[in-house]
């Protein structure tokens, strides 16, 4: 039996669901407002969620990802009133299972319902076989783990795949690991940088050239595409291939034949074909600057990635992961990390999402390679500025401009921190009170070895002179 929630504001329509979800043998509850939505969603275990888009607090659509992203998983279904293209395509964007407008007939409800059902059922038996090479591949979030099912579905077929993706936000990671889960595992994996080829030469670059075909062809060249014979041909940044050759290539994709340039005969290579691009390839094919036949054949299956700030709950997996590469990189200690250096982590929007997080990382390893503990003043300095200016403009200036009234009540963990920041200062205090200085002997009553325990009095700013 399966637990279906209906968040509509509309009583009717959740009667007429839920009659719907009951005599298929299923449970339904109702809300009847985004917030008690929203908290139904996150705090208990749903297979469905059916999504009205207008409601008296807000619009469906805003509360979308992070009904998605519930605990369970849910699929969702957005349910309007209101015909809205744009609605529909954000919806689906961001994962809903299908988009159906009021009024809706029982079958128009039961037929989406039963397959998102069956799909739901088919995924989980899958989960337990599931188990992926993805080397690199950081986060277990809900965004994370959708888009690994995805590439889990994919690896194992030869269909062309498109990655999507702001800059930053690991898509040759992707396309490597569905080339490392696929049958051409252990072949080639070639990469192509669009955006770095030049003009005069792409067509030479990607299908070969024979010796004296240009000015320069002193010697015969097999081109990338028959160098991935067999394996991967992964075009990285396809957006920025030159109309001037997509039509060629179109048919090469097509046919899996192409002549290199100057050559008299056609040579063929099985490659698969995996792309990817950080543009809005359908906004290039409206203004004329990308063929809509080739997206079509580059796109038979699509991994949107998200974005780092939309996935907040992987940061500290994947400070932990790169700084140990880089520590072993350079052949130094591991580092720890304060928990104020990764609240900035968490709280920083990252709009080059990963790489710049390791680019992060790093300059915090420079700036603090001879400590073993990381704090937020080894980070970047516009990192350090937009945190300072964002917990700024949370405080409001009284008509003096000198007392600051805060306009949240502060959080438990803010609370508890500065709670166990005083204590840990004022126990560190006496301690070297009693020992009168002697550091063995503070050692030995605190249980700190001799390096955390200075590095705890530095932080505090404690000296040992009594």
């Amino acid at each position: 039996m399966a637990n279906i929630l209906i968040i509509d504001d509309d009583k009717m329509i959740c009667e007429t669901i839920s009659n719907v979800v009951v005599r298929m043998g299923h449970h339904a509850i109702s809300a009847f407002t985004l917030q008690q939505g929203l908290k139904a969603a996150l705090s208990e275990k749903f297979d469905i969620i059916f999504l009205d888009v207008r409601m008296p607090d807000g619009n469906g659509l805003d509360i979308l990802p992070k009904v998605h992203s519930a605990p369970s998983l849910p699929e969702v279904i957005i349910i309007t009133g209101f015909g809205d293209r744009d609605g529909a395509e954000l919806a689906i964007k961001h994962g809903a299972w299908d988009y159906i407008q009021k009024p809706s007939t029982v079958e128009g409800i039961t037929l989406p319902l039963v397959r998102a059902l069956r799909s739901r059922e088919e995924r989980e038996a899958r989960k337990t076989s599931l188990s992926l090479k993805r080397e690199g591949i950081i986060g277990n979030s809900p965004r994370m783990r959708g888009c690994l099912e995805s590439l889990a579905q994919v690896a194992s077929s030869e269909a062309n795949v498109l990655i999507t993706g702001e800059t930053g936000t690991g898509k040759e990671l992707f396309a490597w690991a569905i080339h490392q889960n696929s049958q051409r595992a252990g072949k080639n994996f070639v990469v192509v940088d669009c955006a770095a080829l030049p003009d005069n030469l792409v067509e030479s670059i990607l299908f070969g050239h024979e010796k004296g075909a240009f000015t320069s062809a002193d010697r015969s060249q097999d081109g990338l595409m028959l160098q991935a014979g067999g394996g991967t041909l992964f075009l990285d940044e396809v957006g920025e291939l030159p109309l001037s050759i997509q039509k060629n290539f179109l048919r090469a994709l097509q046919e899996r034949n192409f002549r290199p340039v100057g050559g008299r005969h056609e040579v063929t290579s099985d490659f698969r074909l995996i792309a990817a691009s950080n543009r809005n390839l359908d906004e290039m094919v409206k203004q004329n600057q990308f063929r809509e036949d080739l997206l079509f054949r580059l796109r038979s299956f699509t991994i949107d990635l998200p974005p780092l700030r939309e996935r907040p709950e992987d940061i500290r997996d994947l400070a932990i992961y790169h700084m140990a590469l880089l520590c072993e990189r350079l052949g130094i200690e591991t580092k720890d990390f304060s928990q104020e250096f990764f609240d900035v982590l968490t709280n920083y929007p990252w709009p080059g999402n990963v790489r710049e997080l390791i680019h992060a990382l790093e300059r915090a390893l420079i700036t603090g390679r001879h400590e073993r503990i990381l704090f937020p003043n080894h980070l970047p300095t516009h990192i350090r500025i937009h945190m300072v200016r964002a917990s700024i403009s949370e405080y409001e200036t009284t008509e003096k401009g000198l007392d600051k009234t805060p306009k949240l009540f502060p959080r438990l963990q803010e609370v508890r921190e500065k709670a166990i920041a005083e204590a840990e200062r004022k126990y560190l205090e006496d301690l070297i009170s009693f020992t009168k200085g002697d550091i063995k002997e503070a050692c030995r009553i605190s249980g700190l070895s001799r390096s955390r325990l200075y590095l705890l009095l530095k932080k505090n700013q404690i000296s040992t002179a009594v």
